[in-house]
């Protein structure tokens, strides 16, 4: 069925584990049928005296990080808005916020995908909308956005930098 676009929302995934307030570096790996997400997680277990800074970038081995797989990924983009224009995001209005995960209910970035593909010989807008989901990951400098048909996720430890390059070498040749 296809759906009703007048009623796009915003849901959070509330069982997502937190990225990073300060410093995530989210970073992605993409091909044509490939797509993951590496960033580091909130730390919500260091001491912290207020006198001390603590300094991370992409190649910190020490931190606790995400990697999520997206599976069958259709189209993504990374970029602005930040924490601190946020409310520029289309999407704000609805519930979007930033440090968090969210699906789009009734997308109407998949609807323009549909829309694109129409010209298609063979276009069916009945199978178009089969599994396509859109989720954000909203960061401090940043936002990913994509449509694919769902994610797995696993955390461990290591930098982001370390993680993309297993993440690369689990593409396919």
């Amino acid at each position: 069925m296809v759906a009703s676009f007048d009623s796009e929302s915003v849901v959070l995934v509330d069982d997502f584990p937190q990225s990073s307030i300060g410093a995530p570096f989210p970073a992605v790996i993409a091909t044509e049928d490939r797509l993951a997400l590496v960033f580091i997680l909130e730390d919500r277990d260091l001491e912290c005296d207020g006198k001390t800074v603590r300094v991370v970038d992409v190649a910190s081995t020490d931190e606790q990080c995400v990697v999520v797989h997206f599976e069958h990924p259709t189209m993504h983009i990374f970029g602005p808005p930040n924490d601190e224009a946020f409310s520029g995001h289309r999407l704000a209005s609805k519930g979007l916020r930033p440090y968090g995960v969210f699906e789009v209910i009734n997308s109407e970035w998949i609807r323009q995908l549909e829309i694109m593909n129409s010209v298609h010989p063979q276009h069916d807008p009945e199978r178009f909308y089969e599994g396509k989901r859109h989720f954000i990951f909203s960061f401090h400098d940043s936002v990913f956005e994509c449509v694919a048909r769902g994610y797995r996720y696993e955390c461990m430890p290591g930098s982001v930098k370390h993680l993309l390059t297993v993440c690369a070498q689990h593409i396919d040749p």
